[in-house]
């Protein structure tokens, strides 16, 4: 069976990100940007399963799109928390290079993908 790296990193990530929010409200009792970094911290990985199951393309690349979008906001939550001091370098640094592979991994499969589905339709 081929190996699907997006999904298995958006999971390790989302993983992660449960961990990190629990140290976050265990250890910091930060309530509010914890639950935000939670829900788009998860949402990467539960859409890039959902687009598994896509109905088209088109909407492959529309879940995948708004994967990419979950996963920037998530990267934006974890530099708030860094640049407010509630996370500190050696945590940041752990968990930021995580998020921003996503993106990248993400942006190059929607490119592709747009790629495949114009030259599908004969564009």
């Amino acid at each position: 069976m081929k190996k699907n790296v997006v999904k298995e990193k958006s999971f390790a990530f989302a993983l992660r990100t449960v961990k990190l929010c629990r140290y976050l409200n265990n250890e910091k009792r930060e309530f509010v940007l914890s639950k935000q970094l939670l829900r788009s911290g998860t949402a990467i990985g539960a859409l890039v399963r959902e687009a598994e199951q896509a109905e088209s393309k088109a909407d492959f690349i529309h879940k995948m799109a708004i994967a990419l979008k979950e996963a920037n906001e998530t990267d934006y939550w974890i530099e708030l928390l860094f640049q407010s001091d509630t996370i500190n370098k050696k945590e940041y640094d752990s968990i930021h290079p995580e998020i921003i592979e996503l993106c990248k991994l993400l942006t190059s499969i929607i490119k592709t993908s747009r790629q495949q589905l114009k030259m599908e339709n004969g564009k």
